[in-house]
Formats: structure tokens, sequence, C-alpha cells
């Protein structure tokens, strides 16, 4: 099988043996990992007056850095941030790299319109709306979800390019969820069914990323459909056997190792953690993707993050674990 077929099957939770699939929302390491700034990263203040030949060379570039990515990493998947974002340049990064690997890869890039915990200049402002206007709060909803869904309409309607969409709107602190149970009934669960059942009918498959502690809302975002869920941060105190008790075996688990170890713990701690996340995520045979719990950042070692992975090739194997 291909990365994306083994990516694929594994999302519908279907079992693959053999190495359990990885990949990263963000590999921001390029600087260390090949001597180039990574494509969120770049400036393009002036890619209007490029002469085609420099759009060109940066649009091979970028799609290069994802495409030698995965491959050093053995990653399954493809998280692109196309810049400039555009429909289309979106369109030609994703064409770019289709071309490039063909169907090796899962790829997949953001589309969440829902709600995520405001920066703290609107905080305040935010938290104020949510209960003194949520209609006008939910009029704006509706508006990010026609235009996600319109996007995602035009780019399909040029071919089927990409597999999916990672909605990445942060809901929690890690020690509860910005939105109250009842909040989040109201402001999200609507919109977040909604774009997953409208990305469904496109044939494309969505995974769920939040960071910190989930488990209060678990349910409710399990509700909405998504194929799996990002990044079972477990210094919000996400346990995937804990959060497998909560809802069940019907979403794949991706993520789970201590981003905060990788960078200030021990390398004895860091091991601890990266078997315990393989042992509990591949405990059931299916249904888990092996990740950070949250991506590979600016700060990270880079030596922390070869470190998981080695001992993902190692011991991160179905087969192995019988």
């Amino acid at each position: 099988m291909t990365h994306r077929e083994r990516f694929i099957k594994t999302l519908k939770r279907e079992k693959i043996g053999g190495q359990v699939p990885t990949f990263e929302l963000v590999f921001f390491l390029t600087m260390e990992a090949f001597g180039k700034v990574h494509p969120s990263h770049r400036q393009y203040s002036q890619w209007n007056q490029m002469s085609q030949n420099e759009r060109n060379l940066h649009m091979n570039e970028i799609a290069d850095i994802y495409i030698d990515t995965a491959k050093r990493y053995d990653h399954s998947a493809i998280f692109v941030h196309p810049n400039p974002g555009d429909l289309e340049n979106t369109q030609w990064l994703l064409e770019t790299i289709r071309e490039k690997t063909g169907d090796e890869y899962y790829i997949m890039m953001h589309g969440d319109p829902t709600w995520s915990i405001p920066d703290g200049d609107s905080m305040f402002e935010f938290s104020s709306r949510m209960y003194e206007e949520p209609e006008a709060l939910n009029e704006e909803s509706e508006r990010r979800l026609d235009h996600a869904l319109e996007f995602a309409q035009k780019l399909n309607a040029r071919g089927h390019l990409h597999d999916g969409f990672t909605l990445c709107s942060d809901y929690c602190f890690n020690t509860n969820p910005f939105f109250s149970p009842e909040k989040f009934d109201e402001l999200i669960v609507p919109y977040l069914k909604r774009v997953i059942d409208g990305y469904r009918e496109m044939g494309y498959y969505t995974i769920k990323h939040t960071d910190g502690n989930i488990m209060p809302i678990a349910k409710q975002m399990a509700s909405c459909g998504p194929d799996a869920f990002h990044s079972l941060d477990p210094q919000g105190g996400v346990s995937i056997p804990e959060l497998r008790k909560l809802i069940g075996d019907d979403i794949t688990l991706v993520g789970n190792v201590n981003c905060g170890l990788l960078q200030t713990g021990t390398d004895e701690e860091c091991r601890a953690d990266v078997m315990r996340s393989l042992r509990e995520g591949m405990e059931r045979g299916y249904g888990y993707i092996f990740s950070t719990s949250n991506c590979a950042y600016t700060g990270l070692p880079l030596e922390r993050y070869e470190m998981m992975i080695d001992l993902w090739r190692q011991y991160g194997n179905y087969d192995l674990a019988k």
C-alpha cells in the first residue's frame, strides 16, 4: 500500500498491519533539517511583482520542502500551508505536489470556519459577545461557513487534488475548554457539523484539531462526525484510553506524544512518553496515527524529534507488537 492508502484506511478504522502511519500538522524545523525557511514563514509582499519564472522557482521549492520532509521522516500525509493562500496559488501548490509524488501521500489543508479561542486583545470583547449577542456571532459563523465551503467547492471543481481538511480552530486551554458545554453547543457544534458534512459530500476526510483539555467537550465534538481527533494533548490531561472510553471507537485518534517533554524533558522521559503513546495508541490494532501533541514547532530540538521518529520506526509496527 502507498502511504496515502494506509492513512485513509486508518481514518476509516480499518486494520492495516505493519507500520503505524505518522505525520506532523506542521514541521517547522525545515531550516535545521534542510537549510530552508518553512513555507508559512516566508513573506511574499512582492509576489505580484515577481516574474513568472521567479514564482515557479518559489512554488517548486515550497512543494519540495513538504515532500522532502515527508520522505525523510516517513510521513504518510502532507499538511500544506499555501503561501500565498488565494485560490489560484493553493491549486498550483496542490497540483505541483501531486505531479511530483503521484498518489503516494495523503494531502490535507486547513479549513475550519468555527470560532477558536480569541487572542488576548479580543478575549474580553468576544467573551462579552458570547452572552450579550450570540445571534450576531452565529450570523458571522454562517458567513464563515459559506466561505469555507465555497472555497472547497471551487478547489474541488478544478480536480480532486487533495484528500481532506484539518480543522485547526483551538477550543481549549490546558485546564479546560474556553467555551462552556452550553456555549459550545450554541456557537460551535452546528457549524462544525455542517462543515464536516459539507466536506464529506465533496469526498473529503476531516481531522479535527484542538490542543488542550478536550475531555469536557469530547462527546460534543465527536457528535459532529469528524474522521479523526488531533492532537490528544497530554499537557491538557488527555489520555488515549480515557478518551476512547468516552467517545468509542468510531473516530481515529492522532497524536499524544508530549511536546513539552520533547522540548524540556530528559532523554529518558521522552523515550518513556513516546513508548507510552505507541502502546496506548496501538492497543486496538487500528485507528491510530502517531504524532506529537501539537506540531514540530520552532524551538523544539530537531534531535528530539528524530529520536521520536527512530523509536516509532523501531516499535510502531502492529505486526511486531503482537
